[in-house]
């Protein structure tokens, strides 16, 4: 809903009820000073509360005073039972992001700076006090006594820089465009409870161009057809592409503006700042043919896709639709004090534009609307580039740094010319399920890059491809904005596996050990990302990769994993209840087996080149034995469905021909991503490929035994195999709207323990 009052055009009354209190009031009656808005549960104690209102339009809180109720909320939220034992004392004079924790048994008293803050407190009293973790994905809270246990005496922590930001242009897309607000607000529980402040929100974003280019020359019908299908609006944000997936309707972009504007009022009710897109000059075809003055560069090709066209924003247009931008923008998102953009991403061409002068209006464009607001730029490639920065004030900038992790002998202050930056991390890309993070490059680095003279480091940015994997890696990242010494990646470890299933346990300590020196200490140089899997490849018996972008060979010894997964499933059956016990017993069985899969394959081909019918047979029916034990095993654990992404797409169409249109703008981002020209030529069909059940059998299973049959064939009949179209063959799956299940099936541990029973240690190398 809008912040300033104004409903959004709409068809259908909307459900008051269910928007969040400060936003309601907003709406109903601006703010109401002296005002407190009651939070989503009722407080089990009275927390110490100044008076509420004082940030309702800012990106901020107030350094004077904040109120409580949105992080009792989500305490009620994250620890339904125990809540009542936790008191929240606002206590902004202590500084910026600032905690202190103490107390006695059943009694903790945290106080923080922010609501955010608050919940940062008691996520590190979790941690290091009651032994317990709320994971992304799994928690171990079912473990945690009735009573707390006592604080042994008073702890104060604070943050040791000021930026944390987190998630990349492509979250929503790839973690689930179609998510609920419930979801989303989750997401933002478990960010504040492991220290993040910054938030990037992405949902929604069509509409304020929906509305604003329609004073530009543009129709509805247009425009709608111009936007893609909110699986592929990731990448019309960043310039890249248009049109795919869609058309979208005005209803459902009414909704995910609404949605967009509750998340970024959740973020502000908690201190956090809500990162909104900014406006650097996107623009549908024709954009000057139809007004007056205005100079556009056509942005060539992304991938196969024809690029929007760049409105040069050095021109007197771009300054009125940039100022028409951003009101439609604040009257339904709210203001912020930080933006996003990254123009000219991914090779845009710049024409015969002045980068340096565009930088400068497009940042103006945005102190116009949004006075002093930083501008937030991704770190990637050549970007951004020493003409870009030449041309604004970097004081009132922050580089995103997605290759901290990635590559040697970096010089971030040289490169960038002591622009502030923040050290990032993609160790996720597509969402793949694979485990693995570059940890020990990010404990060398972080605190020398922090210490050095005239560091530009001001921050962190958890920039994960696509959230809610590698819990392990979301906890460690996050920790290191909050621990003012350095981390032993060792120590740490033991810690985590101690809590994440709620006490120590020697089993625990063990898998983790073999997953920490696996696939939590690979090395920088040239990935951030372990490689992925062979059954969710297309089928080839040359086959390195499923995404083209991804590492060609195992970046770690695979029996780490598979001794790790033995170890698991020796682990205390007091301790198996918990969900992150079955989540991790799941995701490393079905490591184990897609590093299995990287064993298979080459035997497989041997037997064929050597026309060995037999042996072909023999190893191809265990390799669809394994995909088969793949997509059961994965199918015992809700976070990795197939079902779960159809439904959440399928929720949003209002007739049946629109949930099919979403249906597919979900599925092709999962198989052929694009048109023909993008699955091949762009080389990003599988780019997004993921273990989940449902896929596993549904497309990956199918593809491996039609290219099984084809080779089968050759050998019989002695001649060369049939030829398949692999992109028809996946587009055909793209358009099913076959039903998966959207609920877990099957007993996780025994499932484990079959992957364990058919991958005998010394296969696994």
């Amino acid at each position: 809903m809008p912040r300033s009052g104004r409903r959004l055009p709409a068809t259908r009354p909307v459900a008051l009820a269910a928007l969040p209190a400060a936003l309601l009031a907003v709406i109903c009656a601006g703010p109401a000073p002296g005002a407190t808005a009651p939070g989503a549960g009722s407080p089990a104690r009275a927390d110490v509360r100044p008076l509420a209102g004082a940030h309702a339009h800012t990106g901020a809180p107030s350094a004077a005073t904040f109120d409580t109720a949105p992080a009792r909320a989500a305490l009620e939220r994250l620890l339904p039972r125990h809540a009542g034992q936790f008191t929240l004392v606002p206590d902004p004079a202590a500084g910026a992001d600032t905690f202190t924790v103490s107390g006695t048994a059943g009694a903790v008293t945290v106080r923080g700076s922010t609501g955010a803050t608050l919940l940062t407190g008691v996520g590190w009293y979790l941690q290091h006090v009651a032994g317990a973790d709320i994971g992304w994905p799994g928690d171990s809270i079912g473990m945690l006594p009735a009573r707390l246990p006592a604080v042994p005496a008073p702890v104060t922590r604070s943050a040791q820089v000021p930026h944390r930001y987190a998630l990349n242009d492509t979250d929503d897309g790839y973690s689930g465009p179609y998510r609920t607000f419930e979801e989303h607000q989750r997401q933002i529980d478990l960010l504040a409870l492991h220290g993040i402040n910054e938030v990037f929100v992405q949902v929604g974003a069509e509409y304020p161009y929906y509305r604003a280019l329609q004073r530009f020359g543009y129709s509805a019908e247009e425009l709608r057809q111009w936007i893609p299908g909110p699986g592929h609006q990731s990448w019309w944000l960043l310039q890249n592409l248009s049109g795919f997936g869609g058309p979208v309707t005005e209803r459902l972009m009414r909704e995910r503006a609404e949605l967009g504007g509750r998340i970024a009022e959740q973020l502000r009710g908690l201190g956090m700042t809500p990162v909104l897109p900014g406006y650097f000059g996107t623009v549908p075809a024709g954009f000057a043919a139809r007004n007056a003055g205005a100079a556009t560069v056509a942005q060539g090709d992304w991938a196969g896709f024809d690029r929007p066209d760049w409105l040069d924003p050095a021109s007197p247009v771009f300054t009125k639709l940039a100022a028409a931008y951003y009101a439609e923008q604040r009257a339904v998102f709210g203001h912020s004090s930080m933006y996003r953009m990254s123009p000219l991403h991914e090779g845009g061409r710049t024409g015969s534009v002045d980068v340096g002068a565009a930088a400068g209006a497009i940042q103006g464009a945005l102190h116009a609307a949004h006075p002093g607001a930083l501008w937030a730029v991704l770190g990637w490639q050549d970007d951004p580039t020493a003409e870009l920065l030449a041309g604004v004030d970097t004081s009132k900038l922050l580089i995103l740094d997605g290759l901290s992790d990635r590559y040697n002998r970096l010089d971030r202050e040289t490169r960038w010319g002591g622009a502030p930056y923040a050290m990032g991390t993609i160790y996720n890309f597509g969402g793949h399920t694979t485990i693995g993070a570059n940890t020990s490059v990010w404990l060398e680095r972080f605190g020398p890059w922090r210490a050095k003279n005239n560091s530009a480091l001001t921050g962190i940015a958890y920039l994960p491809e696509a959230t809610g994997t590698n819990p392990a890696a979301f906890d460690l990242f996050t920790d290191l904005a909050w621990d003012a010494g350095p981390i032993d990646q060792r120590t740490w470890f033991a810690g985590f596996a101690a809590r994440r299933y709620g006490r120590p346990d020697a089993e625990a300590a063990a898998a983790w050990e073999e997953l920490r020196k696996g696939p939590y200490s690979t090395s920088s140089g040239l990935w951030s990302e372990s490689q992925d899997s062979l059954f969710s490849a297309r089928p080839s018996l040359s086959a390195v990769g499923a995404a083209y972008w991804s590492p060609k060979s195992m970046r770690y010894p695979a029996g780490s994993v598979r001794r790790a997964l033995d170890h698991l499933l020796r682990v205390d059956p007091a301790l198996r209840r918990s969900s992150a016990y079955r989540f991790d017993l799941v995701d490393t069985a079905r490591q184990a087996l897609a590093n299995h899969s990287r064993v298979l394959l080459p035997k497989i081909k041997a037997a064929y080149e050597a026309k060995d019918l037999a042996r072909f047979r023999t190893l191809t029916a265990e390799w669809q034995d394994g995909m088969r034990l793949l997509d059961q095993v994965t199918g015992s654990d809700p976070n990795l469905l197939l079902g779960t992404w159809l439904s959440r797409a399928r929720s949003h169409g209002a007739d049946r021909a629109e949930q099919d249109r979403y249906e597919y703008d979900a599925r092709s981002l999962l198989s052929v991503w694009g048109r023909r020209s993008t699955s091949e030529g762009g080389f990003l069909h599988d780019y997004a490929n993921r273990e989940w059940s449902g896929l596993i059998s549904e497309l990956y299973a199918r593809r491996w035994t039609a290219y099984f049959a084809t080779l089968d064939e050759a050998l019989v009949g002695g001649a060369a195999p049939r030829e398949i179209d692999w992109h028809a063959f996946e587009e055909e799956w793209a358009g099913r709207t076959t039903r998966h299940p959207d609920r877990p099936g099957g007993d996780p541990y025994r499932l484990a323990t079959a992957v364990a029973a058919a991958l005998p240690a010394a296969a696994t190398g």
